[in-house]
């Protein structure tokens, strides 16, 4: 969830007294992580979920606001659009039953959501891009009343100078111009937090990218976009585009685009923060009256609000964050590639073998990216965002190799090993992990059925997407993972 604001507008000065200012919080950054000054005793891991609201015959719901009031529970929050909302579930350590703590609290959220929110006539989809979705859906007026959200809409179309162009193509294609950043709301994930240390960061980063592309090829779950099939993640390319600032001038000129896989691996967190601040004109410079250097100086920890809040405009798929809680600071790695969905427990598990393939990875004698190019990395995440569980993907050791075949040969144990390292236990890592190797033996995830189910009837139309919609819907509050569910 992004930090608050308030509606406002912005002065040639207001820029450069931000752009001085996230230079001093960047300079105090840098003395806080020569100081160890970071909770590091205990990492935590955390999820967030974001939503699609849904009417009963499965078309979307502009009700978040009603939604949200029926829910009447903080830990719900507006997102984007007018149909969505998330939640965030709180961190916990994984070992002694961590994941299916994870699992039994998000079901039990979700079911008591969805109970109150069915009085207003909004219901609970997780899935990556909703199909029912049209152009209507995606104008101005669909956006959240969240002033956050129409100023960084007004903002990006500003800094664009034109109106914003979507581009996919996969076995159909599609092309629409949009004067507002609405597409994006079309977007829902699930987002996974680990927390590190400022030694251990740029491994679990690292590592993070490293694994994206298999993350998105099991996990794909976004294959419809306003009635047209395109890639099996098309959250993936409609949210690097309708994010985008730069005009097509610039986009030749070599300029970095906002929603940014990187384009090199790194040796500490501040690298990370130090491309944000020199690559990335600021889109909400507010300014916060806290001196961070006199906040050090007292023994205090200062917030840095100006770089986190410019952080939060910089979508990198895996994000650092920066945090203060209970008066200390402490780093996460925020992996924002998948969708949501389908259930629950295939949620879990894509969870467990996010944090125990990273924990194997940053744990590795011989680090994988000393053996990977960058590029490589970031051509398997666009791969799998394209192709899904049926993704050819380029892994050291193996060279192009099925993702389902690598993950079935290489990564399942390194994951196991990774949860054990963590303390999870055996019945755990089973359960979950076991989710994920019958993913890869039937070759069946949330894109790959739904494309079937569609495929099925004939058609792709309206109606069909209605339907399946709803079938899906039910298999999801059914909480069975995906590759059981039947047609």
């Amino acid at each position: 969830m992004g930090e608050e604001v308030d509606a406002q507008e912005f002065s040639r000065g207001d820029r450069t007294r931000h752009r001085a200012k996230v230079r001093r919080c960047l300079d105090v950054f840098a003395r806080m992580l020569g100081e160890s000054r970071f909770d590091t005793e205990d990492p935590l891991t955390g999820m967030e979920v974001e939503f699609n609201l849904v009417d009963a015959e499965g078309d979307p719901a502009l009700k978040n606001e009603e939604a949200l009031a029926a829910i009447a529970d903080p830990d719900f929050q507006t997102e984007l659009g007018r149909f969505n909302i998330e939640v965030n579930a709180a961190p916990a350590s994984l070992r002694d039953g961590g994941l299916t703590s994870f699992e039994e609290r998000l079901t039990a959220t979700i079911e008591r959501a969805e109970k109150r929110s069915s009085e207003v006539d909004a219901h609970l989809v997780m899935i990556g891009i909703l199909p029912t979705i049209d152009g209507e859906h995606l104008s101005s007026e669909s956006l959240s009343s969240n002033a956050r959200y129409h100023l960084l809409s007004d903002q990006i179309l500003d800094a664009r100078g034109e109106d914003i162009e979507i581009d996919i193509e996969g076995p159909e294609r599609l092309q629409v111009t949009t004067d507002t950043i609405m597409p994006e709301a079309a977007c829902t994930s699930t987002q996974f937090h680990v927390q590190t240390s400022p030694e251990e960061f740029a491994a679990h980063w690292n590592a993070s990218q490293a694994v994206a592309g298999v993350q998105v090829a099991l996990g794909a779950n976004s294959p419809f976009l306003l009635g047209r099939q395109l890639w099996h993640e098309t959250r993936i390319p409609l949210f690097e585009q309708s994010t985008d600032t730069r005009s097509e001038e610039l986009k030749v000129q070599g300029v970095r685009p906002r929603v940014w896989f990187g384009e090199r691996w790194i040796t500490s967190v501040f690298d990370l923060f130090e491309e944000n601040v020199r690559y990335f004109p600021a889109l909400l410079p507010i300014v916060d009256p806290e001196d961070p250097e006199e906040v050090l100086a007292s023994g205090g920890v200062p917030e840095l609000r100006e770089l986190r809040l410019h952080n939060g405009t910089i979508y990198r798929w895996n994000r650092p964050i920066y945090d203060v809680a209970e008066g200390r600071p402490h780093l996460r790695v925020e992996n924002r590639v998948l969708g949501a969905g389908p259930s629950v427990v295939d949620m879990i598990a894509n969870a467990a073998f996010y944090f125990g393939l990273v924990r194997s990875l940053a744990d590795a004698d011989r680090p994988l990216w000393s053996q990977m190019s960058f590029s490589a990395a970031e051509e398997n995440f666009h791969s799998a965002a394209r192709n899904g569980i049926g993704s050819t993907l380029y892994w050291p050791g193996y060279g192009e190799v099925g993702a389902a075949e690598l993950t079935l040969r290489a990564l399942l144990p390194m994951a196991h090993e990774g949860l054990a390292a963590w303390g999870v236990s055996a019945a755990e890592r089973d359960k979950y992990l076991g989710i994920i190797e019958q993913r890869c033996v039937t070759g069946t995830n949330g894109a790959s059925w739904f494309i079937d189910q569609v495929e099925r009837s004939g058609s792709s139309d309206p109606a069909t997407l209605r339907r399946v919609l709803r079938d899906y819907r039910a298999h999801m509050l059914s909480n069975q993972p995906v590759h059981t569910w039947q047609a």
